[in-house]
């Protein structure tokens, strides 16, 4: 029978344990699967709102974008004016989004652009909710590739109750409403 070696914490160091602590460290800083982003499925997003509140960045690196192949450009878009409110007008208190990051933009009449302000995005998702329900759900959330710092073991994916995050490849890093990958600007 052979005998086992003995190993100190500066053998194990030296050998295996070197490795597996480089790993740990690694992907404690945010590290990942090469070639591999994490991203939200905008088919399985359920709009619960914990990408406001998960993203270990403030505000979150997910954010709302409008596909505008699909857009009506609506002069009564829901995603942009509240549901119930008294007037439809585009006053601050007839918008929809709680940071105003949606931008109305008058382009001939009856028609109008809604463009996202990502600086003031906190991806809450409720103006994704409300054209999906009443409109052409041309809203949706993405992960931001720009801002995420692809955190290995992604906050928001452990709380979202949809399971809607995936890892996708880095040459296709954002995904349509309806499948595939979309170009963000």
């Amino acid at each position: 029978m052979s005998e086992l070696k003995k190993f100190n914490r500066r053998d194990f160091m030296r050998g295996a344990g070197a490795l597996a602590f480089s790993g740990a460290a690694y992907a404690a800083v945010g590290g990942s699967e090469e070639g591999m982003l994490w991203q939200l499925d905008p088919n399985k997003c359920t709009q619960c709102g914990q990408c406001t509140t998960h993203c270990v960045l403030n505000p979150s690196a997910v954010k709302c974008l409008n596909q505008f192949n699909i857009c009506g450009y609506c002069d009564l878009c829901f995603g942009y004016l509240m549901p119930k409110s008294r007037n439809w007008d585009t006053g601050a208190e007839n918008q929809l989004c709680p940071t105003s990051a949606i931008v109305r933009k008058y382009v001939e009449d009856p028609y109008y652009e809604y463009v996202i302000d990502e600086d003031r995005c906190i991806g809450c998702a409720k103006c994704v909710e409300a054209c999906l329900l009443f409109g052409n759900a041309s809203f949706y959330l993405q992960i931001r590739q720009d801002l995420c710092i692809n955190c290995n073991e992604c906050s928001i994916a452990w709380a979202c109750p949809s399971d809607a995050f995936t890892k996708v490849p880095v040459s296709e890093p954002y995904l349509y409403l309806t499948g595939g990958t979309a170009p963000v600007e």
